[in-house]
């Protein structure tokens, strides 16, 4: 049975004030020269309990809880904007370094991943576990979210702040994308196997355990090795209609059957629609692949990850679920190891004082995918909502953070990292205002 025409008007509605709240606040925040991210959780903290449903509870509660289905519906637009913002995330990887950098990059990866990783271990022993532990009750699962949180940075967010800097171009912002890219997708393979041992815990058995390994790393396999090159050979192929019929089409229909199969195979699909952004990223052409970013680009940060952001918020309750003392506490830790982790080992591989600091503040920020850890742990019931809370905004301090100090270092006209002094800034292009569109006659 469908959706009565007063429930489809309200769920309408419920979308619209997200939409717009994210959007809107999304852009002031980027005037004021904060990652656009913090503006579209903003927009969600405003219309949730924090705000709005704090001081208008039964507006609040009729606008998004206001039939049983309602929350249902948000809850699946959220799912669809968690699964385009991974592949977007996906299609960032960049598999290699410019000539010279590589010794560079793999330094900072090994040091970024994995002392991070095991200094964020250590810390759960220092924790009490039983206001930060979710429903689902699984130490180790929640020892391998608060180690991923520890050393995560956000490609979406850095990416974003290079190119609003002009600096995209530059030796410096392939050298920070390269390391993200695969330093992250080391990171989400550790969540899907939290993911997998919170299920396989709930059912008691190592076999399910072994399973579910099993599966994150052959799904892994597949997607790195073989798909890329199938992908390759029906691409052009005269009989692969649907690339004809629709190319965005194709596209999408890539990222669904990942994500399907995720699912199928008991990986989260979030991991399912990464592993698809990376796909398409190792089998197109140069020429191919900018169409499949312009072609998805549009609807992802549009509408629906700025759905996702907001909905975040929505689920904020700062005033009320928010350990500020604690929030603190690891905000000093998680921004203490990975900074000093990166400028210590830039500093060991003789890079300048300058250049080591750009680079642990540019490793710094969670941003996105920090965002993505806290809300699949909390969906998954490895954490609390006030530890779900304090995961969400140190991505996002740590996200502003990171713009600060890089768009400062610019302004001085300093380069970012040797080898930049002769290259100029390139000034994004200009936004579109309504005069600038041609009327129709």
């Amino acid at each position: 049975m469908g959706l009565t025409g007063i429930e489809m008007t309200r769920f309408l509605l419920s979308l619209l004030t997200l939409l717009v709240a994210a959007n809107v606040l999304g852009y002031l925040a980027e005037r004021f020269t904060v990652p656009r991210v913090i503006g579209e959780v903003a927009g969600g903290l405003v219309l949730g309990p924090t705000v709005f449903g704090h001081f208008a509870p039964d507006t609040f509660q009729w606008l998004y809880q206001g039939f049983p289905a309602q929350g249902k519906l948000l809850g699946l637009v959220y799912q669809l904007g968690l699964i385009f913002l991974m592949f977007n995330s996906g299609l960032k990887f960049q598999p290699k370094f410019n000539r010279g950098d590589t010794s560079i990059g793999l330094a900072i990866l090994a040091g970024s991943t994995l002392i991070p990783f095991a200094g964020g271990w250590v810390f759960t022993g220092f924790m009490n576990p039983a206001d930060l532990l979710g429903p689902a009750q699984s130490l180790l699962a929640f020892k391998i979210v608060v180690a991923i949180s520890i050393a995560v940075t956000s490609i979406p967010v850095i990416s974003k702040i290079l190119f609003d800097l002009g600096v995209m171009h530059t030796r410096f912002a392939k050298l920070v994308v390269a390391v993200a890219g695969i330093h992250d997708t080391l990171l989400w393979v550790g969540l899907a196997l939290a993911a997998g041992l919170a299920g396989a815990e709930s059912h008691q058995g190592i076999a399910t355990v072994l399973r579910s390994t099993g599966a994150t790393f052959g799904l892994i396999a597949v997607c790195l090795l073989v798909l890329p090159r199938v992908l390759r050979l029906i691409n052009g192929n005269r009989f692969n209609i649907l690339v004809r019929a629709s190319f965005l089409g194709y596209i999408l229909a890539i990222l669904l059957m990942l994500a399907l199969l995720a699912g199928y195979l008991g990986v989260d699909v979030m991991f399912g629609a990464l592993l698809a952004g990376i796909a398409v990223k190792l089998a197109f052409p140069e020429h191919l692949f900018d169409r499949v970013e312009n072609s998805i680009r549009e609807i992802s940060f549009s509408f629906f990850i700025p759905l996702y952001f907001a909905m975040v918020g929505l689920q904020l309750d700062l005033a009320r679920q928010f350990p500020l003392g604690f929030f603190l506490l690891y905000l000093l830790f998680a921004t203490a190891v990975q900074g000093t982790v990166v400028y210590l080992t830039c500093r060991l591989l003789h890079l300048d004082r300058l250049t080591s600091m750009n680079l642990a503040a540019a490793m710094n920020a969670r941003g996105g995918p920090g965002i993505v850890l806290s809300t699949v742990a909390f969906s998954l019931g490895l954490i609390s909502e006030p530890f779900f809370a304090v995961l969400v905004m140190l991505a996002l301090v740590t996200s502003w953070m990171a713009g600060s100090w890089l768009r400062f270092v610019v302004k001085t006209g300093r380069p970012l990292m040797p080898g930049d002094e002769k290259v100029a800034a390139v000034k994004p292009q200009e936004e579109v205002t309504l005069d600038a569109v041609p009327s129709v006659k």
